[in-house]
């Protein structure tokens, strides 16, 4: 079986991971960090902001069944992407918004949505495009964190606005 992968940061992973899970041709996803100079993070070392990395998501996928264009977006109806190094009520560089691109077809596409996004919402957006580098799987803790504490999810994604935030940018899902 042909699979691809894509890679995003949209602030607190456990936040991206749902979207993607329920998303028709998505195969499996992981948060972990990208997009630093140190090796291995840890958790608290990334929130710690020193390591330069994103909290992220790696997406495993079907190209025959979903396009990159599509998981886009995903990424995109999930974001705020007009706040630089914050999402919601996470601030720092570790939960700024990026698309870490596997190719230049990727690259072209993000950049093409990227434009439109910005067409659309009358603004220039936060986030970034970078080529993707070393993923590093978090702690087996935050993987599916949703589905492993869903009242503690859903206190942290409310508390957050993170919703109301995302139905006044994009409306009513």
């Amino acid at each position: 079986r042909d699979t691809r992968v894509a890679t995003f940061a949209g602030g607190c992973f456990w936040c991206m991971e749902p979207a993607f899970d329920k998303t028709e041709g998505v195969i499996s996803t992981t948060v972990g960090y990208t997009g630093g100079k140190q090796k291995n993070p840890t958790y608290e070392e990334v929130c710690s902001g020193s390591t330069g990395h994103a909290e992220a998501i790696e997406v495993e996928f079907d190209p025959a069944v979903l396009t990159y264009e599509a998981l886009l977006d995903v990424f995109w109806t999930n974001i705020d992407p007009t706040t630089p190094n914050r999402q919601f009520c996470d601030v720092g560089t570790q939960y700024r918004s990026a698309i870490y691109y596997h190719d230049e077809g990727q690259k072209k596409l993000a950049e093409k949505t990227k434009n439109d996004i910005e067409q659309r919402l009358q603004l220039v957006s936060a986030t970034e495009i970078e080529a993707a580098s070393e993923f590093y799987p978090a702690e087996d803790y935050h993987q599916d964190f949703y589905q492993k504490n869903p009242e503690h999810y859903q206190r942290y994604r409310s508390g957050c606005g993170r919703d109301d935030r995302l139905e006044q940018l994009w409306g009513k899902k």
